[in-house]
C-alpha cells in the first residue's frame, strides 16, 4: 500500500519536530530542546514554538483519569483504521485514501508519545506518558490550544475525508437522476418495436 509512505512520513516529521521540542533522551542524538513552558516567537507574535505537554487527547484537551484509556483507544483505532484500508484499498478513491493515512500517521505519531514517553525519558511507566504539543497561533495570545503536527494531520484529514464524502453524497442523486430519465425512453422504444 504505496499511500502508506504519506503515514510513515507523518509520523516521522511527528517525532522529529518533538524530539527538537523536548530534546532527545539519548547521548548520541545531542538535542537540547526548549524549557518547559517557554515560548519562542518564529513569525512576529502571531506563530510561536510554545512547549507544554498534553496528558490528554489533542489540542490540550484532558479529562482526570483516563491516559490508560486513550492510549488504548488510540491503538484500537490505529489498527482498525489499517485494516480497514487494506480491505478497502481499491473501492476507496484516492483522495480517501490520503485522508485516512493522514489520520493514521496522527493517531501513530502521538500514540508513540502516550504510550512510549513516560519510559523513555524516565518519567511515567509505559502508557502514561504525555503528548508534545509546541504550535501556538494568536496575536499576543493563544488563538487555539497548543497543539503538534499530529494534531494538524488528524485535523486535516478528517476535512478532508468529509468533503469527500459530501461531494460523494451531492452527486449520488444526479446519477440516480439520469439513470431514471433514461428508463421511460428505453421503455418507448421497445413499445414502439413490438407492432412490427
Amino acid at each position: 500500500m504505496a499511500v502508506l509512505w504519506i503515514t510513515v512520513v507523518v509520523v516521522l516529521f511527528d517525532q522529529a519536530t518533538k524530539l527538537m521540542v523536548k530534546g532527545s533522551p539519548w547521548h548520541w542524538l545531542p538535542l537540547e530542546g526548549l524549557p518547559y513552558g517557554h515560548s519562542q516567537p518564529f513569525i512576529d507574535d502571531i506563530f510561536r514554538i510554545t512547549y507544554i505537554e498534553n496528558p490528554g487527547i489533542a489540542f490540550g484537551i484532558n479529562i482526570p483519569g483516563f491516559k490508560v484509556v486513550f492510549a488504548v483507544f488510540s491503538i484500537v483505532a490505529s489498527v482498525a483504521i489499517l485494516i480497514y484500508l487494506k480491505r478497502n484499498l481499491y473501492r476507496l478513491r484516492l483522495g480517501e485514501r490520503i485522508a485516512l493515512a493522514l489520520i493514521l500517521g496522527g493517531a501513530v505519531g502521538n500514540l508513540i508519545d502516550r504510550v512510549f514517553y513516560g519510559v523513555i525519558y524516565h518519567e511515567q511507566p509505559l502508557f502514561y506518558g504525555r503528548v508534545v504539543d509546541f504550535i501556538d497561533f494568536g496575536i499576543h495570545r493563544n488563538m487555539f490550544p497548543v497543539f503538534n503536527v499530529a494534531d494538524s494531520c488528524v485535523t486535516i484529514g478528517v476535512t478532508l475525508l468529509v468533503i469527500l464524502l459530501m461531494r460523494h453524497k451531492q452527486a449520488e442523486p444526479a446519477v440516480t437522476g439520469n439513470s431514471a430519465s433514461s428508463e421511460p425512453e428505453s421503455t418507448t422504444q421497445e413499445h414502439i418495436a413490438l407492432p412490427s
